[in-house]
């Protein structure tokens, strides 16, 4: 009896004298760990020791067992930083909360930028948002103008013009992806937000007015490059469709700037003479195709514009938003806000 007593007492002492040290003593390690599906609780624990996010196995064994959360164990990648003990390590990956990073696209930023931000952050290889395959992926919602007919089909064949590239879908916003995403869900990801920010009352303006999402879209690129509030985007919209209707070259600078991949303001003469899809300066109509991804200002900009008395317009030094009526009238403003 007493031998027994003496063993019960040794057990509980070396239970909660390992519960205490894996608790008071984190081990310091910083890193990522993944908990695959299927995975048990046993698995879990070796694999936690062998990568150094906690000492012993038996404590983060103790605790699932005794808090009866052996089947609530979620798969997924964890973040673990050397401040977490087992306590910490076990109810994360009991609550599920699973490390995402945080990625900002902003207003404007074309493939290239957003290509160069997710492969900074490790989630993409350089390059595959650039080089990413249109042609076979199955788009997962309509982008239909009417959007009555959602199903799966080509992304190409869905919007009805072929597309070089995801330019101009990948909506401007702040998205959290796991580590262990593949590109091809990220893709699904900015275009689901796409399609949810293009309304119904958007694509239904689109359709009376006789265009598609891809002319407005490229037009809302070049707004979204030219102007920074929204009434001046509307009357820049006004000035770009209607120079459109009379067969005027947009003449917009940032296209130039697109082509030349240049990180500035100015252009060349020289440079408005390059023979490129995207050169308004050389070619009527919209380029190509858009030049960035807008945001939602600029969309609704190039869906609704404003009529104006306007042909011109130049942005000054401080960002502001100068009109004309005349090439005259431009000129003068050139040579008094550009110098």
């Amino acid at each position: 009896m007493k031998k027994t007593r003496f063993f019960l007492i040794y057990f509980f002492v070396f239970i909660f004298a390992s519960l205490f040290l894996a608790w008071a003593i984190p081990c310091h390690t910083n890193g990522l760990f993944e908990v695959e599906q299927g995975q048990g609780l046993f698995q879990i624990a070796e694999n936690l020791k062998k990568q150094g996010f906690i000492q012993t196995e038996f404590p983060f064994y103790f605790y699932i067992l005794a808090k009866s959360e052996v089947q609530n164990l979620k798969s997924g990648v964890y973040l673990f930083t050397s401040d977490d003990n087992f306590l910490i390590i076990a109810q994360k990956i009991i609550q599920g909360k699973t490390h995402t990073i945080k990625i900002t696209i902003p207003e404007g930023f074309n493939l290239a930028q957003i290509d160069a931000r997710l492969s900074e952050a490790e989630l993409i290889g350089k390059r595959e948002i650039i080089n990413f395959d249109n042609a076979n992926f199955q788009f997962p919602i309509s982008l239909d103008a009417s959007r009555r007919t959602p199903r799966r089909v080509a992304f190409q064949s869905i919007i009805n013009y072929q597309l070089s590239n995801l330019e101009g879908f990948l909506f401007p916003d702040t998205y959290y992806f796991s580590p262990s995403i593949e590109v091809e869900e990220i893709v699904k990801v900015f275009l689901h937000n796409f399609d949810k920010k293009l309304t119904s009352e958007l694509r239904e303006e689109i359709q009376k007015q006789n265009k598609t999402i891809f002319e407005i879209i490229t037009m809302a690129s070049l707004i979204e490059k030219e102007v920074r509030t929204l009434e001046n985007k509307k009357i820049v919209s006004g000035i770009l469709w209607k120079r459109m209707e009379n067969n005027i070259p947009l003449q917009v600078c940032p296209t130039i700037i697109y082509i030349t991949g240049k990180q500035t303001t100015k252009i060349s003469a020289e440079e408005t003479k390059i023979d490129s899809p995207y050169n308004t300066y050389k070619y009527i109509g919209l380029p190509k195709g858009p030049i960035c991804n807008p945001g939602l200002e600029s969309i609704i900009a190039a869906v609704y514009p404003e009529n104006s008395v306007y042909w011109y317009y130049l942005s000054n030094t401080k960002g502001e938003t100068i009109f004309s009526r005349t090439l005259e009238e431009h000129n003068i403003n050139k040579a008094k806000y550009l110098k």
